[in-house]
């Protein structure tokens, strides 16, 4: 089968791409040609072939879509650590142009070929919003509540994929972390109490390769999680991230405490027909270990730093020092935390 795979060079992307060769489908990439994706294109090789281009340009969405069996849909404009070096929250308007018009050049592309492809189009939680108030988990026909410009865009999308006239199955997708982990000012928006699902990058592949081939999964909204092996709290997932890499969990007080939208799921249709869950947290951290190698040690010796370089991303732990300072006594006494050692 001929798959094309959006966004090819992401996390998910290379996952996917991976997936689908070794059930030897054809796959071709469609990405923007960025030093980083150039680099993992020459990695593929002659295994795939790669068309670069834009989604905002209708005429790159044609030279993709031409003789594609399935197209899988997964370039986005996320929140943070988006190929484009944008973020979606900051940069609303241009994540609208790639993410939502994006979307409607690809599908007016589909629809435009002689046999119209298929397309599994990659969604995401997020789009439920905050439901710590009700109880787990979360199902297809849950009703939507956008909070942020990520996950609107992601239900205008999945909007426009059901209008389109195509067959199509959308995915919802729980936490799938890359391993080019980047610590930034996002992670502590999170609650350490929300709860969160993890997902494998891995699992994530196949999900999708085996939904390109599945009978069963057309007009259909799946969500994708790891299952009750990896239902977490967001204070348990980085707790045991910060210590793979040697930096260690960060006080309480760095994190929000605003609720978030994530949660757990229900997968059992999803792993019923596409059997995808084989993996958990602590395999994903046991590779980052294995693939930070001796970094991890340098981390480690250089520990005291790195924790308070990211503290100073935290404004909630800025907050946090500065009512500390206003304390009756706060200028004659300076505390250690007992459990972290944060001054």
């Amino acid at each position: 089968m001929n798959v094309l795979v959006t966004g090819a060079f992401g996390n998910i992307g290379m996952s996917t791409v991976e997936a689908l060769l070794e059930r030897r489908h054809a796959v071709r990439c469609f990405d923007l040609p960025t030093p980083a994706n150039r680099a993992k294109a020459l990695r593929l090789g002659s295994r795939v072939d790669v068309v670069w281009g834009d989604l905002r340009r209708p005429e790159d969405c044609l030279a993709a879509v031409q003789g594609m069996d399935v197209v899988v849909h997964l370039a986005f404009l996320i929140p943070k650590l988006s190929a484009m070096g944008l973020g979606s929250e900051e940069h609303p308007d241009v994540a609208w142009a790639v993410n939502v018009d994006g979307t409607h050049n690809l599908l007016n592309a589909m629809r435009a070929q002689p046999v119209r492809p298929r397309i599994v189009f990659i969604s995401s939680y997020h789009v439920y919003g905050p439901t710590e108030t009700l109880p787990p988990g979360r199902k297809p026909a849950d009703p939507v509540n956008p909070i942020e410009h990520y996950a609107r865009h992601k239900v205008a999308c999945e909007w426009l994929v059901k209008a389109s006239g195509l067959e199509w199955t959308i995915l919802r997708f729980a936490a799938a972390f890359p391993y080019s982990l980047t610590l930034d000012p996002y992670m502590f928006q999170v609650p350490l109490k929300n709860r969160m699902e993890f997902l494998h990058t891995l699992d994530a592949g196949v999900a999708v390769a085996n939904a390109v081939s599945s009978p069963d999964v057309w007009g259909k909204t799946l969500l994708i999680g790891g299952g009750p092996r990896c239902q977490l709290y967001y204070g348990d997932i980085v707790k045991k991230i910060l210590e793979a890499v040697g930096v260690g969990m960060l006080p309480e007080e760095a994190f929000g405490t605003t609720p978030f939208a994530t949660d757990w799921l229900d997968t059992e249709e999803s792993e019923r027909l596409l059997h995808y869950q084989r993996h958990t947290l602590d395999d994903y951290t046991r590779e980052l270990r294995r693939r930070l190698g001796a970094k991890r040690w340098l981390i480690r010796l250089a520990r005291p730093w790195v924790r308070q370089m990211l503290l100073k991303q935290s404004p909630y732990w800025q907050a946090h020092r500065a009512k500390a300072k206003t304390r009756p006594g706060a200028g004659r006494l300076r505390t250690r935390s007992a459990t972290t050692g944060e001054r």
